[in-house]
């Protein structure tokens, strides 16, 4: 039922926000762009654990579907331990540019620094740290900007928290940039504060009010990374791979595997 409301919800914004429709990334490059891509995920400078993920989390998939090229510039926002950044490293490392807002870790810094044949190396690397640093670069400066479930961890600071990155996601990209956000999904309607306090999880219709409000146009929303089997009523370290909760229930978090998440392109006009 939950699914069939959100399929309703997406329709209706289609269908009375004309506006909306923004053409899919070129396919001109896309052979290679794919293969790149892949080669990337395949590639060593990948630690096994990681790669293990890559049925929950599609990342060819995903990327594809924000449009990436490997001469983007590209700007990663919270990497954190790096799981994405294994991949868009080595992608851009040879025609584009990649800035991380902020660093990832120390450790994962070691590792990219001990092997630039791989990785490459950062041109920069932004002190993001909202609210009190919220800046991206120079306006018009980035092709692509991405967040990958993070967007709830700013709306737990404040709802001008999330609104401000937003308006630098927005203020950073040039015309025709994409804003790439992965998000664990609640239900229909959720309560947004509420939802992400609890399970750390966003209503999809409320990112994608927020989008709109940054000025930005919806250019797609897939289902790439959900989960019919995540029940989204629960918080999202109960889940693999964290399975934070007690040890009796780990085997039905197993089952279920990771969170079901939306998977949003956004475009500045």
């Amino acid at each position: 039922m939950l699914r069939r409301i959100r399929k309703l919800m997406l329709v209706l914004v289609a269908a009375l926000l004309p506006v909306l429709a923004v053409a899919a990334p070129a396919a001109a490059s896309s052979g290679d762009t794919a293969a790149a891509l892949q080669k990337a995920v395949d590639g060593p400078g990948r630690s096994a654990a990681n790669k293990a993920r890559d049925r929950y989390r599609h990342p060819v998939e995903t990327l594809q579907f924000f449009g990436i090229r490997p001469d983007m510039t590209v700007i990663e926002l919270a990497p954190a331990g790096g799981w994405y950044t294994e991949i868009l490293a080595p992608l851009l490392r040879e025609h584009g540019h990649l800035i991380e807002a902020p660093s990832p870790s120390p450790a994962f810094m070691a590792r990219m620094t001990a092997d630039p044949a791989v990785f490459g190396h950062f041109a920069q690397v932004l002190p993001f740290k909202p609210p009190a640093s919220v800046s991206l670069g120079a306006p018009g400066s980035a092709d692509m900007v991405l967040t990958f479930r993070n967007t709830h961890d700013w709306l737990n600071h404040s709802p001008e928290t999330l609104a401000a990155v937003f308006r630098a996601a927005f203020d950073v990209l040039k015309p025709g940039g994409v804003f790439g956000i992965t998000e664990h999904r609640a239900k229909p309607f959720a309560d947004a504060a509420e939802s992400s306090k609890a399970l750390h999880r966003l209503p999809e219709d409320y990112l994608i009010a927020l989008g709109l409000k940054a000025g930005f146009r919806l250019g797609g929303v897939s289902e790439i990374n959900a989960n019919p089997k995540d029940p989204e009523d629960v918080n999202v370290h109960r889940l693999p791979p964290d399975l934070a909760g007690p040890a009796s229930e780990h085997a039905a978090m197993q089952a279920i595997g990771e969170s079901d998440r939306m998977t949003l392109r956004f475009v500045k006009p």
